[in-house]
């Protein structure tokens, strides 16, 4: 148990430092703000998210690449997890209060059984959540399964804009969607 702990610390380590080396500037000087487990990135500086599909926890598969032009916002969450519980209306409201913006959300369950996810869910949020009881989508995002909750938001061209490694609460993530909903999406072209 204390060699998972310890792995799970230095992969939390080294996501960090790959998020912020990713964000170098040719300077060598950081472009991304890294302040209180937030980490946002100029728009010139993000780079493209893994692939993010799977299947729903009340069944069909979801496609984040189908939703390119509009801001996803990526919620990583487990039943058992009390932070999670307690951002749950946070999110949702958010979600609410942006949606009209071109905004939407995509909850991500972890390590947990179908059966509670879905009871969990029900009446705490209406936007889909794919279930991924093995957490490969949280390690492809460099997510450690054991620091959920997580939030990431992708901006209209499918980057990595801001990446939250805590709970979050309406009046901080939803100042940060409208942010990135107000972005002018980058011209089309090879990437």
């Amino acid at each position: 148990m204390a060699l998972r702990r310890l792995a799970a610390g230095l992969l939390a380590a080294v996501t960090v430092a790959a998020l912020l080396t990713g964000c170098v500037s040719g300077s060598g000087k950081p472009e991304c703000d890294s302040e209180n487990g937030i980490v946002q990135c100029a728009p010139d500086q993000r780079s493209a998210a893994p692939k993010i599909s799977g299947e729903l926890l009340k069944g069909g598969t979801y496609d984040v690449a189908d939703q390119r032009g509009q801001v996803v916002v990526v919620n990583f969450w487990g039943s058992w997890c009390a932070p999670c519980r307690a951002e749950a209306e946070d999110l949702e409201d958010t979600y609410q209060a942006t949606k009209a913006s071109g905004v939407t959300f995509l909850g991500i369950n972890v390590q947990d059984s179908r059966d509670k996810a879905i009871a969990f869910e029900e009446g705490q949020v209406s936007y889909p959540s794919i279930f991924d009881p093995g957490s490969r989508l949280a390690l492809d995002m460099d997510i450690p399964p054991n620091t959920i909750p997580a939030t990431v938001v992708l901006d209209r061209e499918g980057r990595i804009a801001v990446v939250i490694r805590a709970a979050v609460r309406q009046d901080g993530l939803q100042p940060i969607v409208e942010r990135i909903a107000a972005e002018s999406p980058a011209p089309s072209g090879p990437r």
